[in-house]
């Protein structure tokens, strides 16, 4: 029987809450603890805890739940113990034990609301948008009225991809080296298509064919906020039908920072599914970033990209981070002349997924990003880089400024345009 203190790797080796030494690097390093009381750090919640949680018993420590998950404290731990993922199960435990509140329940929920307010979007974006109608659910449900919910599309990526195949049939690839597997996510599928748009242009422009299998939510809005189960759900349906491809080798590629996070790691280290399918998934899957950083350092990438004479900050969201990849976003668009984008020196906006839609959460989320708006005033920057959707979101939210997935600059530099008529190119002109 495993230790109940385990947390295990991909290859087996455990790192149990034992081999935290309380230096409290982790503490130090944490954005939560930093800006608020309420928090009283990592190690105390996660490893130090740990030590007195029987597995069939409840959490002891209700504080817990101020915890963002943002990973920065499984970073930087220097005995590589998954602090994050300890926590995280602890979070889970308190839901198992007090249930989950209507306002939890709809926010882990993305991917029904994406798709239930599409045909409705004139009206859904009417209250988003609608000063009064969020104080009102404030009051309610208490989902913050500051926090930067995303307005509806009016259509989903899912159903304009269907529509462009049948317009412009494609022949089959020679092999399955030519072929690559785009994870879109419920954002990309409901709230920004132009990104997923953006993305298989940039795809074909490097002379792959795109698939898009069928896909779920990654799971990761119902993990946060302590459902287990319905993340197991998610994960094992996207696990199946992506499945098939990574035995193929074909790569998963995915323009959402967060869900690729889910994919490569929290499947396994957080959520338990630890099968050699659910590994093999996750060793075929990439940050599109990651990825076309992988082809330019394999020389397969075109490099035929038109000048952008911009200087533009840019953020690297903690799920990114987390992947233990560096800045790939960073080492792709330096490849464009007259580009220069430097990185802005904050370790989180702290929007931490929905962390920062709860109304409780909503000034540390404001107090922990703003060392980023800080910045971005101080360039006097109107356009930010950002590989995440609520990191993205909550950066415009701060500072007024664009903020753009780094796939929009490529194509941009690439010359490659999209039929949407809400959506301009942060270069243009």
């Amino acid at each position: 029987m495993a230790h109940p203190n385990e947390v295990h790797l991909i290859d087996q080796t455990p790192f149990t809450a034992d081999h935290c030494l309380k230096c409290n690097v982790c503490t130090t390093a944490c954005p939560v603890s930093a800006v608020t009381p309420l928090f009283p750090g990592p190690k105390t919640v996660g490893p130090q805890a740990q030590r007195f949680r029987d597995p069939g018993a409840p959490s002891p420590d209700h504080t817990i739940d101020y915890c963002s998950g943002c990973g920065i404290c499984t970073l930087v731990c220097p005995h590589g113990v998954r602090v994050m993922e300890i926590n995280t199960q602890a979070k889970a435990r308190l839901t198992e034990t007090h249930g989950m509140s209507p306002r939890n329940w709809f926010l882990s929920r993305n991917e029904l609301w994406g798709r239930l307010g599409t045909p409705f979007a004139p009206l859904v974006n009417f209250g988003v948008r609608n000063r009064l109608l969020r104080v009102l659910a404030e009051k309610i449900m208490q989902v913050s009225a500051r926090a930067p919910l995303p307005g509806w599309a009016g259509y989903t990526f899912r159903g304009w991809w269907k529509r462009e195949i049948k317009r412009r049939p494609r022949p089959e690839p020679d092999s399955d080296a030519n072929r690559v597997v785009y994870f879109h996510g419920c954002s990309t599928n409901t709230y920004e298509p132009h990104i997923g748009k953006l993305a298989v242009a940039v795809l074909e422009h490097l002379g792959l064919h795109v698939e898009i299998p069928p896909q779920t939510c990654c799971g990761l809005p119902a993990q946060s906020n302590g459902d287990f189960k319905a993340a197991r759900r998610y994960a094992q349906t996207n696990i199946k039908a992506l499945g098939g491809y990574a035995r193929r080798g074909i790569p998963i590629v995915g323009t959402s920072a967060s869900c690729i996070t889910a994919i490569k790691g929290d499947y396994q280290h957080v959520l338990g599914l630890d099968d050699a399918d659910a590994r093999l998934v996750a060793a075929n899957t990439y940050d599109f970033m990651e990825f076309l950083a992988k082809l330019a350092h394999e020389g397969r990438l075109p490099t035929d990209f038109q000048p952008i004479n911009r200087e533009l900050p840019y953020h690297a969201p903690c799920q990114l981070k987390a992947h233990g990849m560096g800045r790939p976003a960073l080492d792709v668009l330096d490849l464009i002349p007259g580009l220069d984008v430097w990185e802005i020196d904050a370790d989180c906006c702290g929007i931490a997924g929905t962390y920062g839609y709860k109304a409780e959460k909503r000034d540390i989320a404001e107090a922990v990003g703003w060392p980023i708006a800080e910045q971005v005033y101080a360039a006097q920057a109107n356009l930010v880089v950002c590989d995440t959707e609520t990191c993205r979101w909550q950066i415009q939210s701060l500072t007024g400024a664009r903020v753009v997935h780094p796939v929009e600059i490529v194509a941009a530099a690439y010359g490659l345009t999209i039929r949407d008529a809400k959506y301009t190119s942060p270069v243009a002109g």
